[in-house]
């Protein structure tokens, strides 16, 4: 069963939400560029880049990306991007403002790195049968990838605090002490278990296609241009 049968959203309903999305990160960036706020406008620059590489996906690699997969990934980066915007009437944005904001980006943000990780690792599974992942070490793969993912974008979050603090500007990642990582560290846990528990059964046609593509000879591929 696809993810699309699971969740009852049919494409035409996805690709209306995800678009949805897509224009508000647009309204935001144009917002960004107005006010010349350099956190808004990486943010959702980024942001909007990421949306780009569902469709990219699926139209240059020929990998089925489940109309539920895409509103899934234009979700984790939506809700960030949003995250950056200052709260109407306060000068603090919605990281900043609403406690449990932080704690669901970085869930659901994980997720999406973990299910990356389990659909390449799953692909090189299928390809070669010099390769052999069971299901016990797939699990604890997904959770390694994804801690370590989340600990690189903790330094990366450090790294360019520093740098703005030190230059001046606005801020473009923020950092709300060591305890705060942890915590955030956490909740990419708990992304990657969801994944490793009950998503894996929805990225078997990603798993097949991407195996699928690695088992495709060179010159072959060289002549579809």
């Amino acid at each position: 069963m696809r993810l699309r049968d699971r969740v009852g959203i049919d494409a035409a309903a996805q690709a209306r939400v995800a678009w949805g999305m897509e224009l508000v990160l647009l309204g935001i960036l144009v917002v960004g560029i107005w006010d010349r706020n350099t956190g808004i406008i990486v943010n959702t620059a980024v942001g909007l880049a990421v949306t780009q590489l569902v469709p990219l996906l699926e139209r240059d690699y020929d990998i089925p990306m489940d109309p539920a997969l895409t509103l899934w990934i234009t979700g984790a980066v939506f809700l960030h991007a949003v995250g950056v915007i200052g709260v109407p009437g306060s000068p603090r944005n919605l990281y900043a403002s609403v406690w449990w904001y932080d704690h669901v980006t970085h869930a659901l943000s994980a997720s999406v790195v973990a299910a990356a990780g389990y659909a390449t690792a799953r692909a090189i599974d299928l390809h070669t049968e010099e390769v052999r992942l069971p299901p016990r070490f797939m699990f604890v793969f997904i959770l390694l990838v994804t801690l370590a993912f989340g600990v690189l974008w903790e330094v990366i979050e450090f790294v360019i605090g520093e740098i703005a603090a030190t230059v001046g500007g606005g801020a473009i990642l923020t950092q709300y002490g060591l305890g705060d990582s942890m915590l955030d560290l956490v909740f990419d846990s708990l992304g990657a278990v969801v994944v490793a528990v009950w998503g894996t059964a929805y990225l078997t046609d990603v798993a097949g296609a991407l195996a699928d593509r690695l088992a495709e000879d060179p010159d072959d591929r060289g002549s579809e241009g």
